[in-house]
């Protein structure tokens, strides 16, 4: 057989495995160790198993991942996504919608901490809900701004999926963070918009809520040692003061310091925080493994440069094969894990990219690539039929049907569209920054 052909074996193969309910990380492992032994031999798999897994993993640069994702454990035991809610409540509580929205902008302040979708979801699922269902928000409606709020957990730097990108393509994590920013904040300000359409159009959704603008001091003391933490930790980072695992260590230090000193955080909020820092890093790292054989199969089959020369000979023009791969991920996005939707199409959709003149430096072209792809990303968080934050919620608001929150979602879905036309046509918008604190 050809590599091509082996190399789709390999791919229908490794989809069924993960179809039949095996970890994405163990099914990479599992496919692509039998594809290497079959494209090279027993001696040769055993070669590269003696010494890759061990310089993947001795890699300094991956210390950053468990690093924020306890900064993030740490933030959500310590009740600051409730301060957040309450603080964004107190300003925009309001406006008719303003609950809502509110839950957009205190989603965008977490994920400057967190970096983790799910996390967010789940976190602002338990903070805000049982607010905006106590003032008869629609639950459909109340349910999809969560799910859709919980994207920019992964759109806000820092960013777990941009962390990954950056490690597989071999990208500046800081210049990638940078190239977020803009984008982030066009997701928070464009579902706001979203919101504020929606309830135009059916304000039964959102009743207005009665709010004491004394309570937004009290609100203000609570967080603003978080929102200090979350500048100095980006402000350093994009500053070029520390790097980004200095500024993930120095983030997680602070979260810690700030739960303990306001008495939120206690010695079980530790431990429950470093368990949940140790179970996500180790999956994020056997996925990390399995994509790494799973890549090395793929080189061996040669398939990623038979669809570059493809993708060279099929006559379309550079844009139309960017606007393809992002039809195409957004389609599997939809059926598929994140991480594992990024790890698995990376080494064969990255050298058609690299591939392609858009009249840009090639590391630019990298970063902007990688922007598009944690768009569309999180597109598919949301997007029927699976939509994993559709389903974590789903688990938290079990009177609302799951239909209802799909439904409630396909307006932010359309801004999203929006926006990635927007990135995808003008490069600047992710580019800018990365140019100016260059």
């Amino acid at each position: 057989m050809s590599g091509f052909t082996i190399a789709a074996l390999g791919f229908g193969a490794m989809l069924v495995l993960i179809a039949l309910r095996m970890p994405v990380g163990l099914s990479m492992l599992v496919v692509g160790s039998i594809g290497y032994i079959h494209l090279s031999s027993w001696p040769a798999f055993f070669a590269y198993m003696k010494t890759n897994p061990y310089y993947q993993f001795a890699n300094y640069t991956l210390s950053v991942i468990p690093l924020f994702v306890l900064m993030g454990a740490l933030a959500e035991r310590s009740g600051i996504s409730t301060n957040l809610f309450r603080a964004a409540e107190a300003f925009a509580g309001r406006l008719r919608g303003g609950l809502a929205m509110a839950v957009i902008w205190a989603c965008t302040a977490f994920g400057a901490i967190c970096g983790s979708s799910v996390a967010t979801t789940a976190t602002f699922g338990r903070a805000a809900l049982p607010e905006l269902q106590r003032y008869k928000y629609d639950g459909g409606f109340a349910t999809g701004t969560i799910a859709v709020g919980g994207t920019l957990g992964i759109l806000i730097p820092p960013s777990i999926i941009l962390v990954v990108y950056a490690i597989t393509t071999e990208q500046n994590i800081a210049k990638l963070f940078k190239a977020a920013f803009i984008p982030g904040l066009m997701a928070a300000l464009f579902y706001t918009l979203a919101i504020a359409w929606v309830v135009r159009r059916r304000p039964e959704l959102a009743p207005p809520v009665p709010v004491d603008v004394a309570d937004r001091g009290r609100a203000l003391v609570k967080v603003w040692p978080v929102l200090l933490v979350a500048l100095i930790v980006l402000g350093g980072i994009y500053g070029g003061v520390f790097t980004p695992t200095e500024g993930a260590a120095f983030g997680a230090i602070s979260m810690l310091v700030v739960g303990v000193l306001q008495r939120t955080l206690d010695v079980r909020g530790i431990i429950d925080s470093i368990k949940q820092t140790a179970e996500t890093s180790a999956m994020i790292f056997i996925i990390l493994l399995g994509s790494e054989v799973f890549d090395a199969f793929l080189a061996l089959s040669k398939l990623p440069e038979m669809a570059a020369e493809l993708v060279a000979h099929s006559g379309l023009g550079p844009y139309a094969v960017m606007l393809s791969l992002m039809l195409f991920y957004i389609l599997l996005g939809a059926v598929m894990d994140e991480l594992a939707m990024i790890l698995l199409t990376l080494p064969v959709f990255f050298p058609i990219v690299q591939a392609l003149d858009f009249g840009l430096p090639p590391d630019e072209v990298a970063i902007w690539f990688g922007i598009l792809v944690l768009i569309v990303v999180g597109i598919g968080l949301t997007a029927p039929p699976i939509g994993l934050n559709v389903f974590v919620i789903s688990s938290i608001a079990r009177t609302v049907p799951i239909a209802s929150t799909y439904r409630g979602v396909l307006p932010f879905i359309a801004t999203d569209i929006v926006r990635l036309g927007l990135v995808l046509m003008f490069p600047g918008l992710a580019l800018w920054l990365v140019r100016l604190l260059n």
